[in-house]
């Protein structure tokens, strides 16, 4: 008879747990692990944020008390925290929460960090420091991890990644809980727009690389010629957050946008969807996408993001490199026109998540790097 697995504990060490795509990851592994061998903590710099709640066990979130610009004060709590809970391994996200992890565990001498970067570097962090600061954090931990083979190959231009050890590990998707609509008028009516609507989504935080607002430029454009054509706009947040929900109000069609904010029961959202726009500047591999896909609602994604490697253009979504509101508004346009593409594109988009991206197969991924570096310690 084998032995069973020492428990590993775990210590995610994140800016908050408010509603994102990065926190949503960390939440989804959390269920799959927390009890099966992990016991799953987490530490987080600045405030809680209301995704604290969906963790297994939320009395294991624990706020650091960061402040403005660097607080020592933080990384001496953190340090603390480490200690007292007996971590295992430190699961950092991104730079900024790398750079707490790796002061408080003195470079990662003192317990093993397991580091994952959510997208690819973006412009302010282009910068001979910040280069610099994550070319030699890298060096301190166990293993670095992406979402997508783009983050992976963003890194190693940016000669992040000499020795090419950076793992990927794609999101996965809840199948079950993220499925197609019995009937989507029905979706649609209970959001309160017609049954015979046509209806373009966009799912993620207020901030400016989501690119809301040649959204709403290329719908403006559309909505003259399509009367049936409505905009649900889902999510909450960020530092655009003011101005984005102002364009919404001033916009001409503004009665025909539907900002639905921060929603837990996403699956009813995306079911009202016949395509979901997602034109990010930079991503990583966008937990919306995967989730429309599975709910049978075809993507249209601009191509130089992690997208592109699930999305294959005109069989399961739509790839276009999207510069500007013009060239968005003629790549919503021409599969609205094709009622056949978007269910080809719809039922392909599913098939995919089913085969490639489930909320297992992500589990395991992480079930391997806690447990590799969990033995680095001993």
């Amino acid at each position: 008879m084998s032995a069973v697995p020492p428990t590993v504990r775990v210590l995610h060490v994140l800016d908050s747990l408010a509603p994102g795509g990065l926190e949503n990851g960390v939440v989804n592994v959390a269920q799959r692990l927390n009890g099966q061998g992990f016991d799953i903590h987490s530490a987080c710099l600045r405030f809680r944020g209301d995704f604290a709640e969906r963790m297994p066990e939320p009395e294991k979130v624990v706020v650091m008390g960061k402040t403005a610009g660097f607080s020592f004060k933080a990384v001496r709590a953190l340090r603390k925290h480490i200690l007292r809970v007996q971590a295992d391994v430190i699961h950092s996200h991104n730079l900024g929460t790398l750079i707490y992890a790796a002061l408080a565990t003195l470079g990662g001498r003192t317990h093993p960090i397991v580091h994952g970067e959510h997208g690819q570097v973006q412009k302010q962090d282009l910068t001979p420091k910040r280069l610099a600061q994550r070319r030699w954090l890298f060096k301190v931990c166990r293993s670095v991890h992406v979402v997508s083979s783009s983050v992976r190959d963003n890194l190693q231009d940016l000669g992040l990644d000499p020795q090419k050890k950076i793992v990927v590990t794609p999101n996965g998707v809840d199948s079950q809980r993220f499925s197609p609509a019995p009937d989507r008028a029905a979706a649609r009516q209970e959001l309160g727009f017609p049954g015979n609507a046509t209806v373009i989504g966009i799912v993620g935080r207020l901030v400016a690389l989501k690119r809301h607002e040649m959204l709403f430029a290329a719908f403006e454009k559309l909505a003259s010629q399509w009367p049936s054509l409505r905009l649900l706009v889902v999510g909450d947040g960020g530092a655009e957050r003011d101005h984005i929900i102002g364009l919404m109000k001033a916009h001409p069609f503004a009665d025909r946008i539907l900002w639905a904010g921060h929603q837990n029961d996403l699956p009813k959202y995306y079911r009202a969807m016949d395509l979901l726009a997602a034109p990010s500047e930079i991503e990583g591999l966008s937990n919306a996408v995967l989730e429309a896909m599975a709910c049978g609602v075809p993507v249209l994604a601009h191509s130089a993001c992690g997208n592109a490697e699930v999305i294959e253009n005109g069989l399961t979504g739509y790839l276009s490199d999207i510069h500007d509101a013009v060239t968005l508004a003629a790549c919503i346009e021409a599969p609205l026109k094709d009622a056949a593409s978007l269910a080809r594109c719809g039922s392909g988009a599913r098939e995919t998540v089913l085969k490639r991206y489930s909320m297992e197969a992500m589990a395991d991924c992480y079930r391997k790097l806690y447990r590799d570096a969990a033995k680095a310690k001993e």
